[in-house]
């Protein structure tokens, strides 16, 4: 993890993004940590939207926390047969 000073960043922003593409950078002001810069190249922006979204991360702590439905029970209730489990080939 590399370190910035904010007047740094300020200076070479082009290069810190660079950087975070491949490491997470940390800002400092004063020695320090105010913020962490991390590269999200590659990302499209639904990915980044849900990432970051706190309503969306709480909806899903709260449906992990329900009840689960076995997976031969779904199929029962939505009327369609079992996938057959695959044997492994011997090679």
């Amino acid at each position: 993890m590399k370190t910035v000073n904010v007047r740094d960043l300020q200076k070479k922003v082009r290069r810190c993004m660079q950087v975070a593409q491949k490491e997470r950078v940390v800002v400092t002001r004063h020695g320090k940590p105010i913020a962490i810069v991390t590269g999200v190249d590659g990302y499209d922006w639904e990915d980044l939207y849900y990432a970051t979204s706190a309503s969306f991360w709480k909806m899903i702590e709260e449906r992990r926390r329900e009840k689960t439905i076995p997976f031969e029970e779904v199929c029962r209730k939505l009327k369609i047969p079992l996938p057959r489990k695959r044997l492994k080939k011997a090679r």
